[in-house]
């Protein structure tokens, strides 16, 4: 599995919101200018390789491209904005989260594995 193509609107990111309300929904916040970014992306992006199923939806934002979206997301769920950042949304509230160096391919495993087939 891949990582989608990024959102670029707040319409999009209303809508996946609202699908969260029946699937889980990851959300990637990605800096496309941050190297500590760029090795979170890597690791989700090696993580996902080695999936086959997903009981989740994924969304990517690029922060410095799409700024108005990723405040969109960090007012709706109460989560101070970080960049990179994971939020795994269940039933309309952050379930999980991490950021920065915490975005592993065995913190993925750890706390996303049971929704996960590889």
């Amino acid at each position: 599995m891949e990582l989608p193509s990024p959102i670029t609107t707040i319409e999009q990111w209303e809508a996946a919101y609202a699908a969260a309300a029946t699937e889980p929904l990851l959300i990637f916040k990605h800096s496309t200018t941050c190297s500590i970014s760029s090795g979170a992306y890597d690791e989700l992006s090696n993580w996902l390789e080695d999936a086959t199923m997903l009981s989740f939806q994924i969304i990517t934002v690029l922060v410095p491209e799409s700024r108005p979206v990723s405040n969109a997301i960090s007012e709706k769920l109460g989560m101070k904005h970080e960049s990179p950042q994971l939020l795994f949304v269940q039933n309309g509230s952050v379930t999980w989260h991490a950021s920065h160096w915490r975005i592993t391919y065995s913190t993925l495993d750890e706390h996303l594995g049971t929704h996960c087939e590889k």
